[in-house]
C-alpha cells in the first residue's frame, strides 16, 4: 500500500451530487482518510439536486460535512480549488487512489490532455504520473466522438471510466437504491468492503 492510504475525492458539476455525497459517506463509514475537493460548479449542483448548502470556505465546508456524516477528527480534509500546497498537489505525497465522482466531460477533457488547471486537474495529474489507481465517474448523455475518444484514451492509461449508470436486477425501490447500486461499483474499485448493494447472483435474505 503507498505511504498515504487516503483516498482523493472531486466532485465536479456534472449533475449526480447523490453519488458523490454516498460515496464520501461510505468512505468515512469505512474508516479511510478522506481529501476532498469540490468544484464551483459541483458546490452549485449540490445544492440544486439535495438539502445540503456548503460554505464557500473550505474550513467550513469541512467542518459542515465532517459533523453530517460523523467524521473522525483529522479524517476528512477540504482543499480549495487552487490550493498548491494540498498533499494532493505533489508525486511525494499523492493518495492511494482518487475518484472524481461526478465527472463532467470537461474534467474528463482536461485530465485526458493533462492540462492541471486546477487543483481537481492537478491531483488526478499526480495519481496518473504516479501510477495510482484513478476513477472518473462520467454522467453524461448522450456522448460524443470527442468524450468517448476521452475516454479511450484514459482508459489506455489505466483509469476506470465507471458510468453513473445503475442497475435494476436488484429491483430498486427508490432513488437511495440506484446510487447505492453506482456507488458500490465505486467501493469494488478502491477495494473498500461495503454491503450497500446486491451482487449478481446474490440470492440475498431468504428467511
Amino acid at each position: 500500500m503507498p505511504s498515504n492510504s487516503a483516498i482523493a475525492l472531486a466532485m465536479t458539476g456534472a449533475s449526480g451530487a447523490q453519488y458523490g455525497l454516498r460515496l464520501l459517506e461510505c468512505l468515512l463509514s469505512a474508516g479511510r482518510t478522506v481529501y476532498l475537493m469540490v468544484s464551483a460548479p459541483g458546490q452549485v449542483v449540490i445544492g440544486m439536486e439535495t438539502d445540503l448548502r456548503l460554505p464557500g470556505r473550505p474550513v467550513e465546508m469541512q467542518r459542515v460535512l465532517s459533523e453530517r456524516y460523523a467524521a473522525a477528527p483529522g479524517q476528512l480534509r477540504v482543499y480549495g480549488r487552487e490550493e498548491w500546497t494540498a498533499p494532493v498537489a505533489s508525486g511525494s505525497s499523492a493518495p492511494e487512489a482518487m475518484v472524481i465522482c461526478p465527472c463532467t466531460t470537461g474534467t474528463l477533457s482536461a485530465v485526458a490532455n493533462g492540462a492541471s488547471n486546477n487543483l481537481i486537474e492537478r491531483a488526478a495529474d499526480v495519481v496518473l504520473k504516479e501510477g495510482r489507481k484513478l476513477v472518473m465517474v462520467p454522467r453524461e448523455t448522450p456522448l460524443s466522438v470527442i468524450h468517448l475518444e476521452n475516454m479511450l484514451r484514459l482508459a489506455r492509461m489505466g483509469v476506470s471510466i465507471l458510468p453513473a449508470n445503475p442497475g435494476f436486477y436488484h429491483n430498486p425501490t427508490g432513488i437511495d437504491d440506484l446510487v447505492d447500486f453506482v456507488v458500490a461499483r465505486i467501493l469494488d474499485q478502491l477495494d473498500v468492503e461495503h454491503g450497500i448493494s446486491e451482487r449478481w447472483g446474490d440470492p440475498g435474505d431468504q428467511s
